[in-house]
């Protein structure tokens, strides 16, 4: 009794397909963004990319025939894969030094993202130069940030720190972040590297569906689930394939910025603290209550007694996050 990804494919791969250009370098990273990254990798070569991003060096396919850049910096502690295909992101002057010589290495470049990276002032250091000649030199990295006002500022990050890279050592520009059609604005020889924007670019070729595993009706005030909860009103608690193992009911840290963002996260905080969180599951195009926090592989929910209740073995919608959900098949339709 699955949590199913459905994937309309014909429309799926439109969308690839409109996206896709030769400067962009997919990413198959964590979950797959719910799809898998096999399937991915799969979808990659079909369109005809020779180089894919990846998140982490378990993330390296093995027996992988085309380049595979890993996004996560090189560190000398970590175990990292042998092969001509794989090339390295180093974001420290130390790690420069340390990288076997001959490794292709893109060298990433410190951003207001603040996360990784050599800073600009560092660009002529000579740690950096020096080893600029034992290496093999792939390219410079810049990862930008995301949110209101990004994709402008974005692209004069990007120019102001493509140019002071490009003067010490000309080669391939790697970035994230920027709009396909503003790359042209960074001058020649520019990689977009691209994940959500590219497979869940559109979400009209996505749903989710979880199956009804059972259906009992209910009495106000009678307890259910594990924690014995007592039911607001008549109706029926139902079981519904999906709980914690496949991500349903758990969250990101907010990331609210305006002040109604903040007011939304704050009601939706008091509500969790009464004991009541609205579920990711929609029945008759509403979204319904838990009837206790999810279970591992299940949730119970709560529905009033006006709306008919679905059979067992029926399908019912969800609205979850792809990249934090694990779904038990993906049905390509």
């Amino acid at each position: 009794m699955p949590l199913i990804l459905h994937i309309d494919s014909d429309r799926w791969r439109d969308h690839l397909r409109s996206t896709w250009t030769p400067d962009i370098v997919p990413v198959a990273k964590g979950n797959g963004y719910g799809v898998g990254n096999p399937r991915l990798l799969a979808e990659s070569r079909a369109l005809g990319a020779r180089t894919v991003a990846v998140g982490t060096y378990t993330e390296v396919p093995p027996d992988h025939k085309d380049d595979v850049v890993v996004l996560s910096p090189w560190r000398p502690f970590l175990e990292v894969p042998q092969g001509k295909n794989v090339i390295h992101t180093v974001s420290r002057l130390a790690d420069l030094v340390s990288i076997p010589a001959g490794s292709r290495v893109l060298i990433e470049v410190q951003t207001s993202m603040r996360r990784h990276g050599i800073g600009a002032r560092e660009l002529r250091h000579t740690m950096l130069l020096n080893a600029l000649d034992r290496i093999k030199f792939e390219g410079w990295s810049l990862h930008f940030p995301m949110g209101a006002g990004g994709t402008s500022a974005n692209i004069r990050e990007a120019q102001e720190l493509g140019k002071a890279a490009r003067a010490v050592r000309p080669g391939p520009l790697w970035v994230s972040h920027v709009p396909p059609q503003k790359l042209a604005d960074l001058g020649e020889n520019v990689k977009l590297r691209m994940g959500t924007g590219l497979w869940l670019g559109d979400r009209g070729a996505f749903s989710v569906r979880a199956t009804v595993l059972d259906v009992h009706s209910v009495r106000r005030g009678e307890r259910v689930g594990y924690r014995q909860r007592r039911v607001s009103g008549d109706g029926h608690i139902l079981v519904v394939s999906g709980g914690t193992a496949h991500g349903v009911g758990l969250e990101a840290p907010t990331a609210a910025a305006s002040v109604r963002q903040r007011a939304i996260a704050m009601a939706k905080g008091s509500l969790d603290a009464a004991g009541m969180a609205l579920s990711p599951f929609t029945i008759e195009g509403k979204q319904r209550w838990f009837a206790e926090p999810p279970h591992m592989q299940a949730s119970m929910l709560f529905l009033p007694s006006s709306v008919a209740p679905p059979a067992v073995g029926d399908e019912v919608g969800v609205d979850v996050r792809y990249t934090t959900t694990t779904f038990d098949k993906v049905s390509m339709d």
